[in-house]
């Protein structure tokens, strides 16, 4: 039976027969009350976002999640398509299932996270760092590295990122899926 000192960042846990992942947490101590407990809950099956203070030591539900790689194969009316890389089983997901939707190309690699009581998928997320390849974008300016000055380009999926001016139209950049920022540019 897992207790309040076993919360921690990413743990999915069953409060109100909702699910939420623990985005923070922390504990407060005084002299002369029992310490409390506190978390910042996201909803993973609703959007929401609470807080919720606990006893030390009272009970808490967590639930078991597995993470599996499934592939990227297409959008349509009932969703974004995945497949399983093992099993080659398919299922579709809502966009609100999926973080960074935006970023996603054919063939890509997205890892879903599948309730281990009922088997359902739960979410969808992407690897941290992606790399896109820039569409469109003003061209630039050379030399111009000396001021943190960014300007819109547009990338494969038709998602916008903001880069620095020295970056062009037809080159590859790394992109954090989890902000949605240019990291570097990618040499071939």
């Amino acid at each position: 039976m897992a207790t309040t000192s076993d919360i921690s960042r990413g743990l999915i846990i069953k409060l109100d027969n909702n699910l939420y992942s623990v985005v923070e947490f922390g504990e407060n101590k005084t002299a002369r009350a029992a310490a409390k407990v506190w978390a910042k809950l996201k909803g993973v099956d609703n959007n929401r976002t609470i807080e919720k203070t606990w006893n030390s030591g009272e009970v808490i539900y967590p639930v078991r999640v597995e993470k599996k790689a499934f592939q990227y194969l297409y959008k349509d009316e009932t969703g974004y398509n995945l497949m399983n890389n093992e099993s080659f089983e398919q299922i579709s997901l809502a966009e609100e299932m999926i973080d960074a939707p935006q970023f996603l190309k054919d063939g890509s690699e997205v890892f879903v996270f599948i309730n281990t009581e009922t088997d359902q998928p739960i979410g969808a997320e992407l690897p941290e760092k992606i790399v896109m390849e820039i569409t469109y974008c003003e061209p630039g300016v050379k030399g111009d590295t000396a001021t943190r000055a960014m300007k819109q380009a547009t990338v494969e999926t038709g998602a916008t990122v903001s880069v620095p001016l020295f970056v062009d139209q037809g080159e590859k950049i790394r992109v954090n899926t989890k902000t949605g920022e240019y990291v570097e540019r990618v040499k071939d």
